[in-house]
């Protein structure tokens, strides 16, 4: 079957209108336990300070044709890209967990961002592989703490019943830059080359940083009750709280169970299915198009009906996606486009409630050094997965198929069948 092309036009998207459209549920400002900032722009904040985090992550998924064409690499070596910012994610985010809740949330929360700024500027400068892995070795050791510090200030800042649809509006984030971030970086890189989303990401992440320092009040309140502890006692003692082992079983199952699978969903809808490179932006602008609604959907559902029931369902009807789209085969984009969406609907709304119920199996005191770990945790796993997918996932002899996608899915769904018996073990304590 020929390739099929999209008569679409140029790729033009501006994500200002998509944020007016994820933001006008916050016209009705909330008070906060934070001082100084109203509710619904301390979320605002965080999602824009998430957003850039997720775009540079992200970015790499729809990137990964370009960048093995480039440089020449095998969809193993390409698995290697993705997991250097994951495993170094997962180091940093360990470490911090030593010192990371004796901070004001604001000063931890902006000198991340400052580093992670800079690491994502390396990335734009990089010239060849080598120093590409190692920018984002560098990248992701400050991303990651960064997105467990902005779940740790939404559980400090944001009572419990209101939990879920903050979360939700938050993890929108990943739905901002499937319409507009992810987009705009494939045209660039069709147009320019895969460095310039990287500058245009960097200069984002200064105008973020420059309204981070200016609006976001100082974020003590963790402090208040806090008892002065030995780092080492504090990490053991979240390491045997059988709640908090759940909490961390739970994020390595869901990990394996979209990771392997993302990562390589780009270049089998290149090689097996029968797109352009330059029309894989379409997939992530429908697929964010309904998450950036059905996401936030989710945290009211899981506000409303409980978390773990709506995590429970969501992650039963995420199967069947995953099945579908790790078999697609060579079908008129239209057809692709509507089972790409589906993987991306799910995969959000098993992911919403989950976090929630994570952020709420720890007391406050402790919270922040447990989401780093768990931030640690996830990007351990997350790079897991992608290296194992990597070693499954081979080129078919002689042609520009990939191989072994299909075993992927299978793997993805045993793990998602795991994380709904992990996830009925949690407790919530906060």
């Amino acid at each position: 079957m020929g390739r099929q092309h999209l008569a679409l036009g140029p790729v033009q998207f501006s994500v200002a209108p998509v944020a007016a459209i994820i933001f006008s549920t916050m016209s009705n400002a909330t008070p906060t336990s934070t001082p100084g900032i109203k509710e619904s722009w301390l979320i605002f904040m965080l999602a824009a300070i998430q957003f850039t985090h997720i775009m540079d992550f992200v970015i790499m998924m729809p990137l990964g044709p370009q960048l093995m064409r480039v440089f020449d690499i095998s969809p193993r070596e390409f698995g290697f890209l993705v997991s250097a910012y994951t495993f170094s994610a997962a180091i940093s985010g360990f470490l911090s967990a030593f010192f990371i809740d004796r901070f004001d949330r604001k000063d931890a929360l902006l000198i991340l961002y400052l580093g992670f700024t800079i690491g994502t500027l390396a990335c734009a400068l990089a010239p060849n592989f080598s120093l590409l892995l190692l920018a984002r070795v560098l990248a992701g050791a400050f991303g990651g703490v960064l997105g467990a510090l902005v779940l740790a200030i939404i559980g400090d800042a944001v009572p419990e019943q209101r939990r879920g649809s903050a979360t939700g509006k938050v993890m929108a984030a990943f739905s901002v830059a499937s319409i507009g971030g992810i987009p705009i970086g494939l045209y660039l890189a069709s147009h320019a080359s895969w460095h310039a989303p990287f500058y245009l990401l960097t200069a984002l992440c200064l105008v973020v940083l420059a309204m981070s320092w200016r609006l976001l009040p100082p974020m003590r309140e963790h402090l208040l009750n806090h008892v002065p502890q030995h780092p080492g006692k504090l990490i053991v003692s979240i390491f045997t709280n059988t709640n908090c082992l759940w909490a961390f079983s739970l994020m390595v199952a869901l990990s394996l169970a979209g990771f392997t699978v993302v990562p390589f969903l780009s270049p089998y809808m290149v090689a097996n299915v029968g797109f352009e490179e330059v029309e894989l932006s379409y997939i992530y602008l429908f697929g964010g198009l309904a998450t950036v609604v059905t996401s936030q959907w989710a945290g009211r559902l899981a506000d409303k009906f409980g978390k773990l029931r709506v995590f429970t369902i969501a992650a039963i009807f995420s199967t069947i996606p995953i099945l579908l789209v790790t078999h697609l085969p060579q079908v008129p984009h239209w057809q692709a486009f509507i089972v790409t969406t589906a993987f991306f609907i799910v995969f959000g709304a098993r992911f919403v409630p989950a976090m929630s119920m994570i952020t709420s199996s720890v007391e406050p005191r402790m919270r922040g050094s447990f989401m780093s770990i768990n931030s640690s945790v996830q990007q351990m796993a997350s790079g897991l997965a992608a290296f194992l997918a990597g070693l499954l996932i081979t080129n078919a002899p002689g042609h520009e198929e990939l191989e072994g996608f299909g075993t992927v899915g299978y793997i993805a769904c045993g793990f998602t069948i795991l994380s709904m018996f992990l996830a009925s073990r949690l407790k919530k304590v906060s």
